[in-house]
């Protein structure tokens, strides 16, 4: 399992952002393709790692979100919710405050109610900020997290609820995998 992932992984570029090494990989920024087998793949391990039982949306934070959480919604019939990262001002948007290492920002939440049962997806987590964010905001609107899967977990996050990932990699002038969960 998580062959091609792996793979990709091993022989991704690496690109020097000043004293940061930055992996490139289509899973994590849609270069230069995203492999309809690796996004499978990708989508299978996570849906084995979640708990979908009565699971209302597949939620998934623009942008590389959206390939893998529209894979998960196809195969599972589970309609799937976007948190964009920009405002359209429909009724009950909610804004998502997110702080990475590298940037900060707003999202914003739409179509979530009271009860609602979901799922987050996300291609990776490495400093923890995005995710803290969209946990908080979809806490305080009453929806209930049932769980929160990566295809990538890279250092050591801080994140302020359980997650599951499908392999942690650490980068230095190559990627190595560290752990798998599946």
């Amino acid at each position: 399992m998580l062959k091609k992932l792996t793979e990709s992984l091993l022989t991704c570029p690496i690109v020097k952002k000043g004293e940061y090494n930055y992996f490139v990989h289509p899973i994590t920024d849609g270069i230069s393709y995203i492999d309809a087998h690796l996004l499978r793949e990708v989508a299978i391990g996570m849906i084995r790692l979640l708990d979908l039982k009565d699971v209302r949306y597949i939620v998934a934070a623009e942008a590389m979100g959206i390939p893998i959480g529209t894979a998960i919604s196809l195969m599972t019939d589970i309609p799937l919710n976007i948190i964009r990262k920009r405002s359209y001002g429909l009724a009950g948007e909610q804004e998502v405050a997110q702080k990475t290492g590298y940037s900060k920002g707003q999202m914003y939440v739409n179509g979530l109610s009271r009860g609602d049962r979901v799922v987050i997806v996300d291609d990776v987590i490495s400093t923890g900020g995005t995710i803290n964010g969209i946990v908080q905001t979809l806490s305080d609107m009453g929806v209930e997290i049932a769980g929160i899967c990566f295809a990538i977990k890279k250092g050591k996050p801080q994140v302020d609820m359980p997650y599951t990932y499908l392999v942690a990699i650490e980068v230095t002038d190559a990627v190595r995998i560290v752990d798998c969960q599946l």
